[in-house]
């Protein structure tokens, strides 16, 4: 392996002047206007757009929105369909503006990018001129022997990190040997051995460093990952791939995360219990490890990186690997149409199939991502992306709701009333007095000490992006509490009375019926009386 080498840095050196282009209520304003950015990172191009409100006694309306390369000799092309950019590109429309991101930048991406959108107008597209220029480079390690160490497999050496970036201002650089951080300088002066391998990042995006170069021959320890960058979705599986060189025998070789907040020491993945019969590792030829996930939660979202060891070298920890971003499919309203837009953060074709369904049944004919269809506040839709489904989205459920304390309530007393209703996205509450006032919008309405003319009846509503629905009435009845008392106090009363006389009639009439049983009538008694 040579010693200069592309790096997969990401840095971006942008000159920050827009470009406005257009007429007659006709614009297109983009930023920046250059952009310089390193081979394996991402970039962001933001166009904002401007069109007349009405034409002809119509309004306008604006109907599709993309991107393309100038470089395209005949009609532009929807850079989503472009083979060359499968997977790397992603739009981010609304509110009159777009920006255009990709990523896992490649040099053969260097090109003039235009914005360009389609009303509903015969004549009603307006293409923004003449562009956002990217350039796609690399970061190259330079060697310079200085001098032989007294040792015959050593030599001291400089190496340097450059760029063809413009360097204004100038960045900063970390430096990684034998995968472990050292130092901060553009330069870097060490004893390099066989077994010694040198790479370079720029300060502040470490996670895309160059590729392991040998300074002294050409079998150093070095580790190369396939891809940095990978996106997957919850539920299925993927594979994490790197190449490796060991100058001396490996005696182990391992895949873990790399430290984390929750996770803070680095745990062979094979032993770890939170990857329990979900991973494997394979080594499909000498020199390569695979690490397989399966079964993807979305807490796997995380960095993996691989080490080894041999008798006399180890590769360490700190250099940075694969970032996985795992993911599910969502369904976003969006007030203009209204629409629902089927949203995932993998892009997984140029092509993508999209599938929508209406209360788990699939609506025929819709396979964009946007559902511009009547929404019923009574049905939920969900839709699936290249076979992945998200969650049904829908209206509030009649709202439910549970006072703290039912019956009479005292006045002066601490009440609360929860109103809670089952809906997808989750709703915002309200509160209401029987005569349409507003009280709070929360979930709980609260009464710290509540007075007699917080009698009434009450209601909440549900409300999110697909409808409003409204809770039945729950009525208060707020009492002094010296009423209360005089009501106990007479119910108490009124209680005793009552279970005297029955006392009183059960005595009686138990003593009339032990007469009977001995035979003796009342007067019987009078006469031995007498």
């Amino acid at each position: 392996m040579g010693l200069r080498e592309a790096a997969s840095c990401f840095v971006i050196f942008l000159l920050s002047v827009s470009v406005v282009q257009g007429a007659d209520g006709w614009r297109v304003r983009c930023t920046p206007t250059q952009i310089c950015a390193v081979k394996g990172s991402k970039v962001q191009i933001r166009c904002s757009y401007w069109h007349p409100s009405r034409i002809d006694d119509l309004d306008v309306a604006v109907e599709q929105t993309y991107w393309f390369t100038k470089g395209q000799d005949s009609e532009p092309v929807d850079l989503r369909a472009a083979s060359e950019y499968t997977g790397r590109v992603q739009y981010h429309c609304g509110n009159k503006a777009c920006t255009l991101t990709i990523t896992d930048l490649r040099e053969s991406d260097s090109d003039v990018y235009q914005f360009r959108f389609i009303t509903n107008q015969q004549t009603g597209s307006f293409t923004g001129s003449p562009g956002v220029s990217l350039s796609v480079t690399g970061v190259q390690v330079i060697s310079k022997k200085l001098s032989t160490c007294w040792r015959g497999d050593c030599s001291r050496s400089r190496v340097e990190c450059q760029t063809s970036c413009p360097q204004t201002p100038s960045p900063s650089y970390i430096w990684y040997k034998n995968g472990q951080k050292t130092s901060e300088q553009k330069s870097y002066s060490a004893s390099f051995y066989s077994a010694d391998s040198i790479s370079c990042a720029v300060r502040g995006h470490e996670d895309f460093p160059s590729a392991p170069v040998c300074v002294r021959g050409n079998s150093c320890d070095r580790v190369n990952y396939i891809d940095r960058n990978i996106c997957a979705f919850k539920g299925s599986s993927v594979d994490i791939s790197c190449s490796y060189n060991s100058h001396y025998d490996p005696i182990t070789k391992s895949w873990f995360v790399a430290e984390q907040l929750y996770r803070p020491q680095a745990v062979d993945l094979l032993k770890d219990p939170e990857f329990t019969h979900r991973v494997q590792v394979l080594e499909p030829e000498r020199g390569r490890s695979t690490l397989r996930i399966m079964n993807l939660r979305l807490s796997d979202s995380a960095q993996y990186r691989f080490t080894f060891k041999s008798q006399r070298s180890e590769w360490e920890r700190s250099f940075p690997g694969t970032t996985l971003t795992v993911t599910d499919v969502q369904v976003i309203w969006s007030p203009i149409g209204p629409t629902l837009t089927c949203h995932s953060s993998c892009l997984l074709s140029g092509r993508p199939s999209f599938v929508w369904y209406k209360n788990g049944t699939e609506i025929h004919g819709e396979t964009s991502p946007t559902f511009r269809g009547f929404l019923h506040p009574e049905n939920s839709y969900s839709c699936a992306y290249e076979l992945h489904h998200s969650s049904p989205v829908y209206a509030p459920k009649v709202p439910l709701v549970q006072l703290s304390q039912p019956g009479d309530i005292l006045k002066g007393s601490s009440v609360s009333l929860t109103c809670s209703s089952d809906a997808n996205p989750p709703p915002a509450y309200a509160w209401y007095k029987q005569n349409q006032t507003l009280l709070n919008r929360a979930a709980q309405l609260v009464f710290s000490s509540i007075p007699l003319s917080d009698s009434g009846e009450y209601y909440c509503t549900a409300e999110n992006a697909l409808g409003k629905t409204a809770s039945k009435r729950v009525l208060i009845n707020v009492k002094c509490a010296w009423k209360s008392a005089v009501t106990g106090t007479t119910t108490a009363l009124l209680l005793v009375v009552i279970l005297l006389a029955v006392f009183l009639w059960i005595r009686r009439n138990k003593s009339f019926t032990q007469q009977r049983e001995c035979g003796e009538r009342p007067e019987d008694r009078a006469q031995v009386n007498e």
